[in-house]
C-alpha cells in the first residue's frame, strides 16, 4: 500500500511538472559556433563544455585513437599558455576541467564560480585555434595513451571482453573500433596525425558551446562573442560520412578465456536502431524495453524468470543507449547461479526471451517504470552539468534543442505495443553476437557470489582524460 501510493504520487507529480524544466536559450555566432545556454541560478556555480562533432568512429581506417590522443594534447600549451596552465589556473581558481572522447563527438569542460566564466572561456577559446604541439610533447603523450590503453583495456578483462565483441558486431562500421585504438595503430600516431586532425575539425563552425549555471543568455553570449567570435572558421568542412553496416546474416558466438575471470558469465548484444532526429519513438520503445526486461532485479522480466524463478542466475541485466549517429546496439548479460553451465545460462535466456514476446508486457511493471521513467527525468534536472551534458551530447550528434526538449514526451508517449514492436524487431539472432567469459580452465560452473562482478558496458563507450 505504502509502495502503491509512493508511485501514485510520483506519477502526479510527473504529470503536472512541464517537460522543461530548465530555460534554455540558443545563438549562433557568425563564425558558426553554436551556443546553448540553461540558467540555473540556485548556486553561484557555471559549467562550461565545449563539444566537437568530430569523435572516434570519424577517424580515417588505419588511424584508430587519434581523437583520443588530440585530447590529451589539448592539455599542452598555446601561444599564450604554457603545457598545463589551463588545468593550472581552473584549479588555482577552486575549479574542475576534464574532457573526454567518444565515438561520436569529443567534449572538453570546466566547473568553475560563476564569475570565473570570462577567464575560462577566454582560455578554452585559445586553445581552439591556437594549440602547440612540440615534438617532446607529441612523444609523451603516446606513451601516456598508450600506457592508458594497457591499463584500462589490455589489463581488464571486462574491458578485453567488451572490445572483441564490438568488433564482432560491427562488420563495418567503425563503433567496432575501441575509442582509444588498435595498440598497433596507436603505436603509429605522430605529431603530423594529431595536428592533421585539430586543424580540419577543431574549429568554431564544428563545435557548440554550452553553458549551465548562474548566468543569463545576454552575459554568455556577450563573452562568446568576445572570446570565441575573432576565431576563423574551418572553410570546406566536409559533412560527415561514415562506412556504413551492410545486412547482417549470421548468428556469431565468441568464447573468451582468461585465467584472471573471477565468476563466468555471458553477453549477447542485438544491433539496435539509434535515436534519430525528428524520429526518437523507436528509440523509446527501446530505452522502456531495457528497463523491462533488466532494469530491476526484482521486477524485471529476466530478473523474475532467471534470478526469482528457476534460479538460473545471480544476476541478469538489459541495456541500450541510442544516442548515436549510426545504429547501435541493445545488450543482455547474465551471470549463471553455481553449478549452472554457460550454455544453460544461455538456454534459460532464450527461453525468458521467448516467453516474453509471447506473454508480453504486466501492465502493472508497464505503469511503474513509466512512472519511474517521468521520475527520474524530472530527479535529473537537479544536476546542472549533467544538463549540460545531455544538450551538449544530443547537439554533438546531429540533434536539436528541440529533439532534446521533447525526449520526456515521447518517452511518456510510449506503449506496450510500441515496445512489443520493437522488442520483436529487435530479437533477430542474425544480428546477435553472444559472448561466453570464463576461465582458461573452463570450469563447468561458477563459484557462487553475493554480488556480481563488474559487466561489459551496455551503453556507447567514451574514453575520458
Amino acid at each position: 500500500m505504502i509502495l502503491r501510493a509512493f508511485l501514485l504520487a510520483l506519477l502526479f507529480i510527473a504529470g503536472v511538472t512541464p517537460a522543461v524544466a530548465e530555460t534554455v536559450s540558443t545563438f549562433e555566432l557568425p563564425n558558426g559556433l553554436q551556443g546553448v545556454v540553461i540558467e540555473d541560478h540556485r548556486a553561484p556555480v557555471v559549467v562550461q563544455m565545449v563539444w566537437y562533432k568530430v569523435g572516434s568512429a570519424d577517424e580515417q581506417r588505419g588511424k584508430s585513437g587519434i581523437a583520443h590522443y588530440l585530447e590529451h594534447l589539448m592539455f599542452k600549451g598555446t601561444k599564450t599558455m604554457a603545457p598545463g596552465e589551463l588545468s593550472k589556473t581552473v584549479s588555482a581558481n577552486g575549479g574542475s576541467d576534464n574532457a573526454f572522447t567518444s565515438y561520436d563527438y569529443t567534449a572538453y569542460f570546466q566547473r568553475i564560480a560563476a564569475d570565473r566564466l570570462p577567464l575560462v572561456m577566454k582560455m578554452e577559446a585559445d586553445r581552439m585555434r591556437n594549440l602547440q604541439i612540440t615534438p617532446e610533447d607529441a612523444k609523451t603523450e603516446l606513451q601516456v595513451i598508450l600506457e592508458e590503453r594497457s591499463q584500462r583495456t589490455d589489463s581488464n578483462v571486462n574491458a578485453q571482453f567488451s572490445e572483441q565483441q564490438r568488433a564482432a558486431q560491427f562488420l563495418n562500421s567503425p563503433y567496432g573500433t575501441p575509442v582509444i585504438g588498435w595498440r598497433r595503430e596507436m603505436e603509429g600516431l605522430t605529431r603530423q596525425d594529431a595536428l592533421d586532425w585539430y586543424h580540419e575539425f577543431y574549429a568554431p563552425n564544428n563545435a557548440i558551446l554550452v553553458v549551465a549555471g548562474d548566468v543569463t543568455p545576454d552575459e554568455v553570449k556577450a563573452l562568446a562573442e568576445k572570446y570565441y567570435g575573432p576565431l576563423k572558421p574551418t572553410e570546406g568542412l566536409k559533412p560527415r560520412a561514415r562506412p556504413q553496416e551492410p545486412p547482417q546474416r549470421a548468428a556469431r558466438h565468441l568464447t573468451f578465456k582468461d585465467d584472471r575471470v573471477a565468476q563466468p558469465y555471458l553477453t549477447r548484444s542485438y544491433l539496435a536502431p539509434e535515436r534519430n532526429p525528428g524520429d526518437q519513438k523507436t528509440a523509446a520503445a527501446l530505452s522502456v524495453l531495457a528497463e523491462i526486461l533488466g532494469g530491476n532485479q526484482a521486477s524485471s522480466v529476466l530478473g523474475r524468470k532467471l534470478i526469482y524463478g528457476n534460479g538460473t542466475a545471480i544476476y541478469a541485466s538489459a541495456g541500450y543507449d541510442g544516442m548515436s549517429i549510426d545504429p547501435t546496439t541493445f545488450t543482455v548479460s547474465v551471470l549463471p547461479a553455481k553449478d549452472v553451465s554457460l550454455p544453460e545460462a544461455e538456454q534459460a535466456l532464450d527461453t525468458a526471451l521467448a516467453q516474453f514476446l509471447k506473454e508480453g508486457i504486466d501492465p502493472e511493471q508497464f505503469a511503474r517504470i513509466k512512472t519511474q521513467i517521468k521520475a527520474a527525468e524530472i530527479y535529473s534536472r537537479d544536476n546542472t552539468q549533467g544538463l549540460a551534458r545531455r544538450y551538449g551530447e544530443a547537439l554533438a550528434s546531429g540533434f536539436s534543442v528541440k529533439d532534446v526538449e521533447d525526449w520526456p514526451d515521447v518517452l511518456t508517449a510510449v506503449t506496450e505495443q510500441d515496445v512489443m514492436d520493437a522488442a520483436k524487431a529487435l530479437f533477430n539472432p542474425d544480428t546477435s553476437v553472444t559472448g561466453y567469459v570464463e576461465r582458461a580452465d573452463a570450469a563447468p560452473a561458477g563459484a557462487s557470489a553475493t554480488s556480481a562482478p563488474a559487466l561489459p558496458p551496455t551503453t556507447t563507450q567514451e574514453v575520458t582524460q
